[in-house]
């Protein structure tokens, strides 16, 4: 069976893309005007100029958009390269940082997590989403390996699932300030622990023995 496209991607361009294109936009500037909680489908129709009709044929649902928007803006967060695996996890932190420091991205983030929590067929795509951005930031970690930075079995989806996890910690659970010794913190933590073999599998972790780690900064 094919697998069918996420919400909104199916035929890109010309008019398919305008209409995703009006659509996501009215729905970041009802996220900034109201937040998640008074998000409808006829508000977006109204401010995108698009027929509800299109849109709930689209993306069925107001978590739909959100998915395809979700997906759309984590694609902007940059996955570094700077030929340094420390330097590259303080840069991608900021990104994160900065990214959730938007009111509209803080609002994208908090409602699909409440959509995922309520339905089942949200969160896969929730997952799917995030999923396969780690697949791709993972990069970097994969780059620190043959750079020897880091050790050969060095588990790159932990690294990043331990930097970024406390971000939405601060985010969604302590609804506190996502500040500069957030950004410090995570990415040291993340780094220290990948430098001692700590992301390796168990069996490897006791024979692991790292080369002297960078002086802290």
């Amino acid at each position: 069976m094919t697998e069918r496209p996420p919400p909104g991607s199916a035929r890109p361009g010309g008019r398919t893309a305008r209409t995703r294109t009006a659509v996501l936009a009215a729905a970041l500037d009802e996220l900034d005007a109201a937040g998640f909680d008074a998000l409808t489908l006829d508000k977006l129709a109204a401010r995108s100029g698009v027929h509800v009709t299109t849109i709930r044929r689209r993306w069925r649902t107001v978590e739909g958009v959100l998915v395809d928007l979700l997906a759309q803006h984590s694609a902007t967060i940059p996955t570094p390269d700077s030929g340094d695996f420390r330097q590259d996890l303080h840069e991608l932190a900021r990104a994160i940082a900065d990214f959730q420091a938007v009111p509209r991205n803080y609002h994208l983030v908090e409602g699909i997590v409440a959509a995922a929590a309520q339905d089942a067929r949200i969160a896969d795509i929730v997952r799917g989403a995030f999923t396969a951005r780690t697949e791709h930031v993972t990069q970097l970690v994969h780059r620190a390996v043959d750079r020897g930075e880091l050790p050969p079995d060095t588990q790159a989806k932990e690294v990043i699932a331990a930097l970024s996890a406390p971000f939405y910690y601060r985010l969604l659970i302590l609804r506190g300030p996502i500040d500069d010794r957030l950004v410090h913190t995570s990415a040291e933590a993340a780094y220290h622990a990948a430098h001692a073999g700590v992301f390796n599998p168990p069996q490897t972790q006791t024979q692991t023995q790292p080369s002297s780690p960078t002086p802290p900064r």
